[in-house]
Formats: structure tokens, C-alpha cells, sequence
């Protein structure tokens, strides 16, 4: 008889789910709350570093700058905790530990006024964003990034061709579940407007609450 083995549900579509829906509130608030900036993605922040060179201005560059440094050390303590804690017999995984310091940041981030701080806050946000990118890369075995869509949007539409074109049940499978985590990208986002515009910085601590959700699914083991 076959041995069926056990998994962390850290590849779980629900939890992909709930990530997308991080990923699309965080990318809202930025954008609502902290000065109208997108904090999930790097592209616009290099490109905007780049142009901000080309006519002159180093100092508005440099604030360009931070955010991308910020992902790229988040990308760097996600690599350290995950070659720390992977293989030890923990009573967490070491992604819940990723998930509890994403949390803690995002209530401080909560008590941070509006206004003159935005831009730490900014940063703050591109560091929670890379541990998250970085720490949860797969859904069911599939590539697929929770706090942006173009990678997400393009395997979904090519597993969406296998499928009309092959007639691949499995390929129909896959398609359906990016482009549902997209869908949870813009309701995430969507809901994030509307409440910000009610509870301002303190908005962020519902973000916060579903990553806690998710937190506690990763105790439940799957097949």
C-alpha cells in the first residue's frame, strides 16, 4: 500500500487566495493612504530611478531608491530564515514565521500618522511585500506571485490556450485558479480603497487579520 505523505499547506490554493487578496489591499493603501505610491512591484520604482537620473534630479532618484533596497534585503532575510528553520523540527514552519513578521510590521505600520512618515511607510510596505513574494512562489505546485498579476495573468492565459486549444482538463484547472487569484488581487484591493477612505492608516490592520488567518491554516496538514 502506497504511503500518503504529509504536507504543510503552504502551497494550498485557499492560502494563494488569501495572499492574492494581501497583496491587492497592501498595493490599494500605498496608493490611498501613503501618497499614491504602488509599494508591492519594483519595475515602476527602478524606471522611475532611472528618469528621475536622466533629467538631473539624484535627490528625488534616491528616494526611489530605499523602496528597492528594501526588497531586496526582505528577499535576503526570507532566504536566511528559510535556510535556518526549513529542516528543523519546529512546531512552525519557517513561512509562519515569515507570515508573524509580516503581521508585527503591519501593526506598527497602523500607529504611523499619515502625512510627513509616508515614505518609511512606503518602504515598510516593499519589505512586507518581498518576504512575501519570495516565501510563497508556488500554488499546487505552480509559479505564481501574490503581490503582483503579470506573471499570474500570463501562465494563467497559457494554461487558458492548452486548455480551449488541447482540450487539457488539468491546463483548464490551472488557468482557472490564477486567474481566480487575480480576481482576489483586485477584490483585495477594491475593499482597501473603501475602507481606507474610512479608517485611514489604521486600515492596514485588516490586511493584517487575514494574514493571521492564514497563518493558522498552515497548521493544518494536507494530503
Amino acid at each position: 500500500m502506497k504511503k500518503l505523505i504529509k504536507h504543510q499547506a503552504s502551497e494550498s490554493f485557499l492560502l494563494a487566495l488569501l495572499l492574492a487578496f494581501v497583496g491587492g489591499y497592501l498595493e490599494a493603501y500605498t496608493f490611498f493612504c501613503r501618497g499614491e505610491v504602488f509599494a508591492n512591484a519594483q519595475t515602476g520604482n527602478i524606471l522611475f530611478i532611472g528618469l528621475n537620473i536622466g533629467q538631473g534630479q539624484y535627490e528625488k532618484a534616491l528616494t526611489y531608491v530605499f523602496p528597492v533596497l528594501a526588497f531586496m534585503v526582505g528577499v535576503l532575510i526570507a532566504e536566511s530564515i528559510r535556510k535556518h528553520y526549513q529542516y528543523r523540527d519546529s512546531f512552525i514552519h519557517w513561512r509562519q514565521i515569515i507570515v508573524l513578521f509580516e503581521i508585527f510590521i503591519m501593526i506598527v505600520v497602523a500607529f504611523i500618522p499619515m502625512g510627513i512618515m509616508d515614505s518609511v511607510v512606503n518602504v515598510a510596505i516593499s519589505f512586507i511585500c518581498s518576504l512575501q513574494v519570495e516565501s510563497f512562489r508556488k500554488v499546487n505546485g505552480n509559479a505564481y506571485a501574490s503581490t503582483m498579476c503579470t506573471g499570474n495573468l500570463r501562465s494563467g492565459t497559457e494554461y487558458l490556450y492548452k486548455a480551449i486549444f488541447n482540450q487539457d482538463k488539468i491546463a483548464k484547472k490551472h488557468a482557472t485558479q490564477y486567474f481566480m487569484i487575480i480576481i482576489l488581487f483586485v477584490i483585495g484591493a477594491i475593499i482597501s480603497m473603501y475602507l481606507t477612505l474610512q479608517l485611514y492608516e489604521k486600515s492596514i490592520l485588516v490586511s493584517a487579520v487575514i494574514l493571521l488567518g492564514g497563518f493558522l491554516m498552515m497548521f493544518i496538514q494536507h494530503q
